[in-house]
């Protein structure tokens, strides 16, 4: 039944905009571009159609190869002008009163517009349409004095930001974010959204997300993604821009950030800086609420899981409060035509604590028992990180381009705990308490080098190599008391030191060579060889009363295991790429070794596996239309379990866990289907996005989990066939415009099933997953003084049971918003967000249901250079952090600790100078040369 209704409404999403886009009658506009001075067809030109009050683009096109172009609009009652432009033939423009009836402009003539002077006029056009890029002026697109990059994102026509940050244009999701083609500091370019004045940029180009190899051969991109490149204007691109930020609140709250960028040419210099104890990355500078958790601004660096990042890095986990520091610097130049440098360093250090609370029911064939759990956690990170890419074109036909990384991350963790579990009558079965101190060093170095070489008739040549080297070492200090109280079972009593360490040094060699059979047609073969070795020592000491040291060695709980893995795979492809279809399927062949290797209780273990396995790989990308696209990706894959799954080794570490592997299992064989329909119709202002998609095995590995009376788990692991994860969706949305009011509605559903299978007590469960996740936003724009959006989702998260004691567990959840944002009177900004979250089938102790109203007033002076604000964050005190999540073998309730209320005091500076001039009259900076 769940499965015919999310299936209706997605097809209604498809039928209500095919409807609006087919409502009205159809316009065309039809000619033929030539050039006044050769009287030439011209390909390639933006031919585009824009309302004449307020210059807002109504469509666009380009012209073919014999100068022809069509343009088809919906009727218009009002004054527009068409243009036709092109960077060398000129322009064409001619005004409309209405448009009404199909026209045939027949022949039109660019030329180049001169004044008296004899200086070329060249207007720019608000929208180019190149080969693979779609390029818009940025001064063709009014925003706010002062406004934002993202700002100027949401102004573009096709360009979309949600409430959680993602952005898509045209119905593709944006992974990358570049300015002058480098990153700003890390490549998803939050940063620069929000850091970035909207008017020191010149142009925003659009392309799809394309892999280094993809850029250096000129391939179609194999992504369904979308990457924005932010183009500074060259009168500007030279210059210091200065933010700097402190306050101080209730509660102890704190925040600061400073940032300073330099700007010459095509080098660039940034340095950043940040301290704060509120749950942020700290680089959220906009003019509502900055940094503050869980406000709509630190969506832009948060996950799904409440944790923040930058450049890569993760910090707070998601749990608890997290006091951090950051400082990073970045460089990149082009030294020449030929070299091209970008550099980055990043410090963090971060202290997350933590108290947890956590309820969970354990489902068994016959019963089931309930473990509740409470910790104190402190966790301390100290975190090094290198990167560098670097280019060098060889010659006119030839590139190498290198990205060594390396990371250095200390990690000081300690746990205080206290648990236990009961059975349905409220017996108790075991209970456990102890401390837990542990030392982590991790090191990590990692390389790729490509070299891309171009011969005569389209053939190429490409040689990859990457590796990555990790090591860990780890020293844990572990104090603890188990009881058991079913059997006679001796308590468990622990004092020891474990020692670890880690290795792994994986290797990747690539050699591909391409051959055009015809001007879209690609044939190519390659080589990839793999190779991988993974160490994992661990050594533990227990307590010596007489001596007072760690010197006793506990062979039950140490263990030596290793694992040796290569993969030789020689392969065929063949790719068709034209202007509206992509295409391409890699197949060949995996010649899959690995040996495994342990040493336990004084006893070796080996144990080798071989396997020669299908490789395959499909890939198209067909444009249905102008604004309509196709995409289908296939893959097959195939790997061996893990060293630990398959050596019959146990590992004690968790005195109510026993894990033991299978030598018996074989390898794991799966299936990925990725298909979807994406669409924007730039006109009617509708943007519509359609996918699916799916996971399936052949043969996994599967835990089998037996219990004993006390309920401590012996665990090791089974191949099985059929598990499976699906996912669909879709999202529309339309835009609108009446007089000063701005609208935009937005629609969306995502359903997803999945299938697991396992062993418990010996017998085979199996658990079907289903999330049904509707929802609908609402943003209503007054002139940009004035900003109110509101939007509801809802989570729908059931399981079925079979071979459990229950048959069904299920959890529904509301969350209401509504963000206002006000700009009146002048020189003030207004910004409230207001939330209700509300949990149906949570567990009695938890809340079910929260407020959580987040209010900012700011105001600008000293010519905008100064910022003084006042934040309040949870003004009713009602933020929690409980949640509740279903998995196929548990029920789980979750508290943790979360940012309460507090009120921030906050002034921030600003100071921009580019290319000599300085926004705002008074600058403390010299004009540069």
């Amino acid at each position: 039944m769940i499965n015919q209704k999310s299936k209706f409404l997605l097809f209604a999403l498809l039928f209500f905009s095919f409807s609006i886009v087919k409502a009205q009658k159809t316009i065309h506009i039809s000619g033929e571009a030539i050039d006044e001075m050769t009287e030439t067809p011209i390909e390639s030109a933006t031919v585009y159609l824009s309302l004449k009050k307020d210059s807002t683009l109504v469509d666009y096109s380009l012209t073919g190869k014999d100068g022809q172009f069509k343009l088809a609009v919906k009727r218009i009652d009002e004054a527009v002008f068409f243009s036709v432009s092109d960077d060398f033939a000129g322009e064409y423009r001619q005004d409309f009163d209405q448009l009404t009836e199909d026209i045939d402009l027949g022949k039109i003539r660019l030329r180049e517009t001169v004044n008296l002077e004899g200086i070329v006029i060249s207007g720019a056009p608000p929208i180019r349409v190149k080969t693979d890029t779609l390029e818009f002026n940025a001064a063709s697109f009014k925003v706010r004095p002062d406004a934002n990059v993202e700002s100027l994102l949401k102004e573009l026509p096709g360009v979309e930001i949600d409430e959680d940050g993602k952005i898509t244009v045209n119905g593709k999701e944006v992974n990358q974010i570049l300015v002058n083609g480098k990153p700003f500091f890390d490549k998803d370019g939050k940063i620069a959204l929000e850091n970035l004045p909207a008017d020191l940029i010149k142009k925003v180009q659009i392309t799809d997300t394309k892999t280094k190899k993809e850029e250096l051969t000129g391939r179609a991109s194999s992504s369904n993604n979308a990457s924005i490149n932010l183009t500074i204007d060259e009168d500007k691109n030279k210059g210091i821009m200065l933010k700097a930020m402190g306050g101080y609140g209730t509660e102890d709250r704190y925040e600061s950030s400073l940032m300073l960028n330099y700007f010459k040419g095509n080098a660039k210099l940034s340095i950043l800086g940040s301290s704060n104890n509120i749950n942020s990355v700290g680089f959220s500078m906009n003019e509502i609420f900055d940094n503050m958790g869980s406000s709509r601004s630190r969506s832009m660096f948060s996950s799904s899981d409440g944790s923040f990042g930058i450049n890569g890095m993760r910090f707070g986990g998601g749990r608890g409060i997290t006091q951090s520091h950051l400082g990073g610097l970045t460089y990149s130049n082009t030294f020449s035509k030929d070299l091209e440098l970008n550099s980055n360093y990043f410090y963090t250090q971060t202290e997350t604590n933590n108290n947890n609370y956590t309820r969970q029911e354990n489902l068994l064939p016959q019963n089931i028992y309930t473990t509740e759990s409470r910790s104190t956690t402190r966790n301390r990170t100290y975190n090094h990180n290198f990167s560098n890419s670097i280019q060098y074109k060889i010659d006119s036909t030839s590139t190498i381009w290198l990205e060594p990384k390396y990371s250095y991350n200390k990690t000081l963790y300690q746990d205080d705990f206290d648990k236990f579990s009961e059975n349905e009558l409220g017996d108790l079965l075991n209970e456990s308490q102890g401390t837990t101190n542990k030392e982590t060093l991790d090191q990590q170095f990692s390389n790729s080098i490509s070299y891309f070489k171009k011969f005569q008739n389209k053939t190429q040549l490409s040689l990859d190599f990457s590796n990555e080297n990790l090591k860990n070492t780890s020293d844990e200090l572990q104090i603890s008391t188990t009881q058991f109280y079913q059997n006679q079972d001796p308590d468990d009593v622990r004092n020891q030191l474990i020692r670890g360490r880690t290795t792994k040094d994986k290797y990747n060699f690539e050699l591909e060579y391409e051959m055009a059979l015809t001007d879209s047609l690609f044939f190519g073969v390659g080589t990839e060889y793999e190779i991988e070795e993974n160490k994992q020592l661990r050594n533990t000491w227990d307590f010596d009363e007489i001596t007072g040291n760690y010197a006793l060695k506990n062979e039950l709980i140490s263990s030596d295991i290793a694992s040796d893995f290569s993969n030789l795979k020689p392969y065929a492809y063949m790719r068709i790429q034209k202007k509206n279809f992509h295409f391409s399927t890699y197949l060949g062949a995996n010649f899959l070794r690995q040996e495994n290797h342990g040493n336990y209780l004084f006893q070796n273990y080996q144990l080798t596996q071989e396997k020669t396995t299908p490789s395959l790989n499909l890939n198209a990308y067909f444009k249905v239309s102008k604004s309509g696209n196709i995409y289908v990706n296939y893959d097959l894959r195939n790997h061996f379990a893990t060293a630990e799954q398959l050596l019959p080794i146990e590992n004690l570490a968790n005195p109510l866990t026993t894990f033991v592997g299978n030598p018996d299992l074989k390898s794991i064989r799966e299936h990925s289907v990725n298909l979807g329909f994406y669409s924007y119709n730039m006109q009617s202002k509708t943007n519509l996005n359609v996918y699916m998609g799916g996971n399936y095995s052949d043969r996994s590995v599967v835990s089998s989990r037996t219990t004993d009376e006390n309920y401590k788990s012996l665990v090791t692991y089974e191949n099985v066939e059929g598990n499976y994860y699906l996912w669909s969706g879709g999202n529309f949305s339309k835009s609108f415009t009446s007089g000063a009011h701005k609208f935009r509605v937005g629609l969306g559903l995502n359903f997803n099933h999945g299938f697991n299978q396992g062993f418990i007590d010996g017998e085979k469960y199996d658990a079907k997953n289903y999330a049904l996740r509707p929802r609908l936003n609402f943003n209503w724009d007054i002139d940009k003084v004035v900003m109110i959006n509101p939007s509801y989702s809802l989570s729908y998260q059931w399981t079925d049971y079979r071979n459990f004691q229950i048959d069904q567990r299920q959890n529904l959840q509301h969350v209401f918003k509504i963000a206002t944002t006000n700009y009146w009177p002048k020189n003030f900004v207004l910004g409230n967000d207001f939330s209700y979250t509300y949990n149906s089938n949570i567990a009695d102790g938890f809340n079910k249901d929260f407020f959580l109203w987040n209010t900012s007033l700011a105001y600008n002076f000293y010519k905008d250079q100064l910022t003084f604000k006042v934040k309040v964050y949870d003004i009713l005190g009602q933020n929690t952090g409980d949640s509740r999540s279903i998995s196929a073998t548990a029920i789980t309730d979750v508290q943790n600790d979360v940012l309460k209320r507090y009120v921030m005091f906050s002034l921030g500076f600003k100071l921009d100078q580019f290319g000599g001039k300085k926004k705002g009259r008074n600058s403390r900076f010299m004009v540069l040369d």
